[in-house]
């Protein structure tokens, strides 16, 4: 990890991702106009919301769903994916939320017109005025290896992991220092020996960060691009075919957004397209991606 530390201490600040950033290399094999990501956001009211974006070229954004008053007015601070799936009187939404220090998970119940019916906070602990930013991987392929991990970036850049078990216990499971410079992470693979996440740094460059499943955490950490790529606050990612990434990228300054699609990821070699601007204003303080139902969710990013 010294490696890392020096290389990501070094990089020069380059341009800001701009709007139709030039395509490296070839598109992804699958036709990227299938691809999409289900956008969700917490607004500064606290509602909550969900867009489908396409990969087309230029991108497309559908109508914006919004539940309103779901958390306190400016009480999110960090909030993972969200799983969003139907249920015979209308859907369930579950995940992992920070409200302050404290971390909770939540469910929320819909009704089929998308009135709350039931939403519950559990408290996991305190402590989460320290992170930056979280994540929750679950991989549940087989029998044989199913496991939920819980991953979270400390402001001082150190990556910490733990296993959180069925009845809802937790264990730390590794931790690794040497992300100081990470401006914002996005989970693209989940498999039974790895995880890896996408991440763009203060410098503007990217990376993947592969974690092995191990107690040790020793991630494998592999440029992708060195620069301009660090305008962006937050990254979102989601599945584009069966080897591919579909990538939106929030800046906040503008309040815009701008869609990608990355190949199966190979350091430099790894293609981009860009697809240009989003339509609409990106202007809430926290994204995630909404997540189907864990045995529907693939993550083949690399």
């Amino acid at each position: 990890m010294g490696k890392l530390r020096t290389t990501l201490t070094l990089l020069a600040a380059a341009g800001l991702a701009a709007a139709g950033a030039t395509t490296a290399g070839a598109a992804p094999a699958s036709s990227t106009a299938s691809c999409g990501l289900s956008l969700g956001s917490v607004t500064a009211g606290g509602d909550q919301t969900l867009q489908r974006l396409t990969a087309s070229t230029p991108p497309a954004a559908g109508a914006r769903s919004v539940v309103p008053n779901v958390y306190a007015d400016g009480a999110v601070r960090m909030i993972g994916s969200l799983v969003n799936e139907a249920t015979p009187t209308g859907s369930s939404r579950h995940g992992r939320v920070v409200l302050g220090d404290t971390m909770y998970q939540h469910w929320l119940e819909l009704d089929k017109a998308g009135k709350v019916t039931s939403s519950e906070l559990a408290r996991i602990g305190g402590g989460w005025s320290k992170f930056v930013d979280h994540e929750t991987s679950v991989f549940n392929d087989s029998p044989t290896h199913p496991r939920t991990y819980e991953y979270a970036l400390r402001s001082d850049g150190v990556l910490f992991r733990w296993v959180v078990g069925d009845v809802g216990s937790w264990k730390a499971y590794g931790s690794a220092p040497g992300f100081a410079s990470v401006k914002s992470m996005t989970l693209i693979s989940k498999t039974a020996a790895y995880d890896t996440f996408l991440a763009n740094t203060r410098g503007g460059a990217l990376y993947t960060i592969r974690i092995p499943v191990n107690s040790q955490m020793r991630p494998i950490v592999t440029k992708v691009r060195s620069a301009t790529w660090q305008g962006f606050e937050s990254l979102v990612a989601g599945q584009c075919g069966n080897y591919g990434t579909v990538v939106v990228g929030i800046d906040k300054d503008t309040k815009s957004a701008y869609l990608y699609t990355f190949g199966h990821a190979d350091g430099t070699k790894t293609s981009i397209t860009g697809h240009g601007k989003v339509p609409g204003t990106f202007a809430d303080p926290s994204y995630f991606r909404w997540a189907p139902p864990v045995k529907s969710d693939w993550l083949f990013g690399e």
